[in-house]
């Protein structure tokens, strides 16, 4: 099967300025300080994903169907509802249980973490996961620093 042409791609909009232009001064914040946070984990330069993901990095990825694409590394989302952080590698490993566990209050889907407010967090678990993750992807996927 051929790559699919994913909906979510890079864009050339500027990350700082979508950060300044959240309307919930909390969510802003919160969003200011994950720009900081990924940055200095990540290393990479922040891109913006379609109109609302900052993403870091991108990664190549094959379904078992045998979809194949890519999509970005690591990265975060200011939402309305609250702060989607995406966590590539999911939440399947015993030390990534483990660690959040010691998270603080949020939610998981498949590969996002959902934060209220950074408030809710230990910030120092969250860069441990963040970071966990980035290792994880690095070795068992393709990535790409751009």
């Amino acid at each position: 099967m051929a790559k699919a042409e994913n909906k979510t791609q890079p864009t050339e909009a500027d990350p700082v300025a979508f950060i300044a232009s959240v309307e919930h001064n909390t969510r802003r914040q919160d969003a200011e300080s994950l720009l900081s946070l990924f940055n200095r984990v990540t290393g990479l330069e922040p891109k913006m994903w379609g109109p609302s993901i900052i993403g870091y990095g991108r990664y190549a990825y094959k379904y078992e169907s045998g979809r194949e694409g890519e999509f970005l590394l690591t990265g975060f989302s200011p939402r309305k509802q609250n702060l989607s952080l995406y966590i590539m590698s999911g939440y399947r490993a015993e030390h990534m249980q483990d660690r959040l566990s010691e998270l603080g209050k949020h939610k998981t889907s498949k590969a996002c973490l959902y934060i209220n407010k950074l408030a809710d967090v230990d910030l120092t678990i969250l860069e441990d996961i963040i970071r966990s993750d980035l290792a994880y992807m690095r070795q068992n996927y393709e990535t790409w620093d751009t």
